[in-house]
């Protein structure tokens, strides 16, 4: 079948390096490929929902979420983000996926340049292609955060807008609130936006989480419940930013999604205003594990820095491998890593390995791990 059949904006994207990892892998294998925590989603949120359906809360709702829900995060961004934003000036989205797929339609016209770390998560490189943008790699710290000069250094004419991670996905790192502050300065003053995307904030382990937000009006923040109260697949996100934004995704939105889920609204509304002990019980348990397994894999000679934040760790590999040889290596005796370049061609030299796995299952990876390599 001829190429011409297709969009070139699809045609020119690959299947995510996450899910050829996964996807290839046996039945059998220690899965540290995919970031979704182990844990159960708590029972009061799972009885939100069985409440939800049962009194027959399953039709559409409001395009923006239900107001309860939509208040809840307000007041959840003034006590835990430190800026205010209306109700009004959110929307809950199909996950984290859509909403930055909502800021990605906003701003990108053809041929607009976002900025983006190198390596970096999977999907921002493929949502701007797809808006036909195009993507200047920041390449990062020896700390593995964005600097502020990088960012100076590749601001050109076309900067639409640039996508700060924090706790990031691969790394773990964390940026700090004078970065934070720096890129809010910069974007006022080149009238770009920020996109921050903020679904680890709760997995921070040292410094603090920091919402650029409070910096800045030009930034739109990307969150969702997924990691932070063990509900992946539930699909509950949410994006909030100045009406000037909202505006403009809500019309994405309203075509592409009308609404998010109405059970699982209802299961997020139980998690954002209940209690954090889950969180919290959770964010302990990574922390030993990061603990445990940056130990061991510095012990088997796979130097590697421990992460400030998320359930990543982004080790180096031996001098002379590739990560796809090392990811493919590791995957044929059982342990399912990501490598380095499914995040950008600047994460070779390294793997990703998630530790939202169980304790048992990180020792044992790091045996066969010690075997193998």
């Amino acid at each position: 079948m001829p190429d011409s059949k297709f969009a070139q904006r699809v045609l020119g994207i690959d299947i995510s390096g996450i899910r050829k990892m996964f996807e290839g892998a046996g039945p059998n294998s220690i899965n540290l490929g995919l970031g979704q925590p182990d844990f159960d989603t708590p029972q009061h949120i799972k009885q939100a929902a069985i409440d939800a359906i049962n009194e027959g809360f399953t039709g559409y709702t409001p395009g923006p979420g239900i107001p309860e829900l939509l208040q809840a995060l307000s007041s959840k961004f003034k006590e835990q983000n430190n800026f205010e934003v209306s109700p009004y000036e959110i929307i809950v989205t199909s996950g984290a996926s859509e909403a930055l797929e909502l800021a990605m339609a906003s701003l990108v016209n053809p041929g607009d340049d976002v900025l983006i770390a190198n390596p970096g998560f999977v999907s921002y490189n493929s949502l701007v292609n797809i808006m036909g943008g195009k993507v200047t790699p920041l390449p990062l710290a020896d700390d593995l955060t964005i600097s502020p000069e990088v960012v100076m250094e590749n601001i050109g004419p076309k900067t639409k807008a640039i996508i700060i991670n924090s706790p990031a996905n691969p790394t773990g790192a964390v940026q700090s609130k004078g970065d934070m502050k720096a890129f809010a300065e910069i974007a006022d003053d080149h009238n770009i936006t920020i996109i921050s995307d903020e679904v680890y904030e709760h997995f921070t382990y040292e410094g603090e989480h920091v919402s650029p937000a409070q910096f800045s009006d030009n930034v739109i923040t990307i969150n969702a419940v997924s990691k932070t109260f063990s509900m992946t697949g539930w699909r509950i996100g949410y994006v909030a930013a100045r009406k000037e934004y909202t505006e403009q995704m809500i019309k994405v939105h309203q075509y592409v999604q009308a609404c998010a889920n109405s059970i699982a609204q209802k299961a997020a509304y139980a998690a954002i205003s209940g209690s954090m002990d889950s969180v919290y019980a959770m964010r302990d348990e990574f922390k030993g594990r990061r603990d445990m397994l940056v130990e061991g894999l510095n012990s088997i000679g796979l130097k590697c820095e421990s992460p400030k934040g998320a359930f990543y760790a982004f080790p180096e590999i031996p001098e002379g491998t590739t990560s796809a040889e090392i990811a493919s290596k590791l995957i044929s005796n059982g342990v399912i890593v990501v490598p380095g370049t499914a995040f950008g061609d600047r994460g070779e030299g390294h793997i990703r390995l998630s530790y939202a796995s169980s304790m048992d299952n990180l020792k044992q990876a790091l045996d066969i791990m010690e075997k193998v390599l």
